[in-house]
């Protein structure tokens, strides 16, 4: 059997605030599959935001292991953490975290300018990501001259073009409205369908469900996780105002 890309064994997450101790996790274990797509869900409070940090390698747990590509990280530095994420990781979040006077282009090129890449393998490759997106033709225009979707799109090419593994959006559709996140969804399932991982962490119920697996936290601790067949995001059903 082929080793998983996520492994986590008996993680707990503990904060000190003053003189109390909060269980932000206790005792995850679970393991995530090469090309799986995971939304996790769960109330505020549940732990899920806490989970996410230490599987995208931007927290590391109290105690317990974690293994990432066959690679123990729980025990990282934070130096060390960067290289990993830089690696294997691209992030999705729900304010798009796009730089307001710089281009599509230029923002998508931020990260391979961070890991040294010259800037004629910048371009070119920050071109191929947009393309890969829909936004071949966007690549000079500022956040500011886009529609929710094409700065999220611009987001997407932006965790893309480092080629990572494993891509975790958090709240990706949360200032979306109902026809563009599905468009966002059908991007993601595109996306795992090339053999990226998808880790979704999400509140909404009909987002989870274009998912292949769905885990609830509650109280620091996985409720449920089920694996389910996933809807497709249809596009075109979507333009056509279809349910």
């Amino acid at each position: 059997m082929a080793t998983p890309l996520i492994e986590v064994e008996h993680v707990a997450k503990v904060y000190r605030m003053g003189d109390v101790d909060v269980h932000a996790l206790r005792d995850v274990s679970l393991a995530i599959a090469d090309g799986e797509s995971v939304a996790v869900m769960g109330p505020s409070g549940s732990g899920k935001s806490t989970l996410m940090n230490i599987l995208g390698c931007l927290d590391r747990p109290t105690a317990g292991a974690y293994r990432l590509a066959g690679e123990e990280v729980s025990s990282m530095d934070r130096n060390a953490l960067a290289g990993v994420r830089n690696r294997t990781l691209g992030f999705v979040f729900q304010s798009f975290n796009l730089l307001a006077r710089t281009s599509a282009l230029e923002n998508v090129e931020l990260p391979l300018l961070y890991a040294g890449v010259s800037g004629r393998e910048r371009h070119r490759r920050a071109r191929a990501a947009l393309e890969q997106v829909g936004l071949g033709d966007r690549i000079h225009h500022h956040p500011n001259q886009m529609s929710g979707g094409q700065q999220q799109r611009v987001a997407v090419a932006r965790a893309l073009v480092t080629r990572p593994r494993l891509m975790v959006a958090d709240e990706p559709t949360g200032n979306l409205d109902s026809r563009t996140s599905i468009e966002i969804m059908a991007l993601f399932q595109e996306l795992g369908r090339s053999g990226i991982t998808l880790l979704l962490v999400t509140h909404e119920p009909d987002i989870a469900r274009y998912a292949s697996r769905v885990v609830v936290m509650r109280d620091g601790l996985v409720q449920t996780d089920r694996q389910q067949e996933p809807l497709v995001a249809d596009v075109a059903a979507a333009v056509a105002g279809r349910p």
